[in-house]
């Protein structure tokens, strides 16, 4: 059984900066692509960025782009995502996901193992 288990949100003032982490239990997280998603309050979970099973290829979503930096350690079943100069449109509570393949996609059903979330707030 695969767990995502998320870590590192909190609460920060506008322009600055989170690491999120994401660590896996279970066998084979090198195999998988994994993304992150967000959900703010009343509306849908939406894909955040997504990273291969090897880490070399990356996909962001046009609000984060610039921004945000996904990453992995296959060595340690961990994921990463390393957000800059936030903004309030940025909070949301924040997924970790596991894709059903190498290369994640954008589509919520592309994911089939998620973690419990991890809230970030950026506020002034």
């Amino acid at each position: 059984q695969v767990q995502l288990v998320e870590s590192g949100g909190g609460l920060v003032q506008p322009g600055g900066s989170l690491r999120l982490s994401c660590t896996a239990s279970g066998r084979a997280f090198s195999s998988y692509g994994m993304g992150w998603f967000r959900q703010a309050p009343g509306k849908e979970r939406e894909f955040v960025c997504a990273i291969s099973w090897t880490g070399a290829s990356m996909v962001y979503a046009d609000s984060v782009k610039g921004r945000f930096t996904i990453s992995r350690d296959n060595a340690k079943n961990a994921l990463y995502l390393q957000m800059n100069s936030l903004k309030p449109d940025d909070t949301a509570v924040y997924y970790c996901a596991r894709a059903s393949g190498i290369f994640p996609g954008r589509r919520v059903g592309e994911y089939n193992y998620w973690g419990q979330g991890t809230q970030v707030t950026v506020s002034s």
